[in-house]
């Protein structure tokens, strides 16, 4: 991973300053947004078990665990901030700063997002997890946890193919969780009396699908800072078209 991640730091001459101390406060921005998006990951892993699998200990530790991603969103805002007041960066050094203040906002709401679907889990579901329920949430939640190590190496590496891939599984993530919702929907009109156990399952598939939005912001902030252009508010058709030219340009210059 750190070789590919060197190579595109060079691309972008980033890592390449007269100030040591420049790309040294760089390259520590860097490790710390994946130091945090590492400990997403888990907190992610942990909530989509403690949910299938009733385990309300487990739930208990990704809620109260929470303040250490925020810990480390507020210490990454700070070192930005700092290194805009003191080193004015511009063009590739401004866009990774921004990408960097963008990603670690997305990062901190998906560790929102999982502490929610914990929260979730600690309520009782009466059970109404009935096992092709328990299925189709543990096969959403693997999509979803796959998406975001997808992003997270597309962020050490700065790589946008990769980041295509993750928008391309986003599809799969919305799809999974039309049919999730359909089901649950079905269930609820089947047994009135089950629907507040059942919505706290339609609200966990709604995080996790609110989690591979995020993941899709993030292959997004990589975009533009490798290419400077700004993919916000096109359809899912042409930014993938976007960015698979781009991978294709990239792939084709190398």
């Amino acid at each position: 991973m750190a070789d590919g991640g060197d190579k595109n730091m060079t691309d972008l001459n980033l890592g390449h300053h007269i100030s040591r101390q420049f790309n040294e406060e760089l390259e520590d921005v860097r490790n710390k947004v994946l130091q945090m998006g590492g400990i997403v990951e888990e907190q992610l892993e942990k909530a989509v078990g403690c949910l299938v699998r009733g385990d309300t200990e487990l739930a208990r530790e990704v809620v109260s665990s929470d303040y250490r991603v925020n810990m480390i969103e507020v210490d990454i805002d700070e070192e930005c901030t700092r290194i805009v007041a003191r080193r004015q960066p511009a063009a590739s050094d401004l866009r990774l700063v921004m990408a960097v203040i963008k990603t670690i906002t997305d990062l901190e709401r998906i560790g929102d997002e999982a502490k929610r679907i914990a929260r979730m889990a600690q309520d009782e579901l009466a059970g109404t997890m009935t096992e092709d329920v328990r299925q189709e949430i543990e096969h959403m939640g693997e999509l979803v946890r796959e998406m975001l190590r997808t992003i997270l190496d597309a962020f050490a590496r700065i790589d946008v193919e990769t980041a295509v891939q993750v928008v391309e599984a986003d599809v799969k993530v919305d799809t999974k969780y039309v049919s999730i919702t359909r089901q649950l929907v079905t269930y609820m009109a089947q047994d009135p009396k089950m629907i507040p156990e059942i919505l706290n399952i339609l609200w966990a598939a709604r995080a996790l699908e609110r989690i591979g939005d995020r993941c899709e912001n993030i292959a997004e902030y990589i975009f533009y800072l490798v290419k400077g252009r700004d993919l916000r508010h096109l359809s899912k058709e042409d930014e993938l078209a976007e960015m698979s030219a781009a991978a294709k340009q990239g792939k084709e210059s190398n």
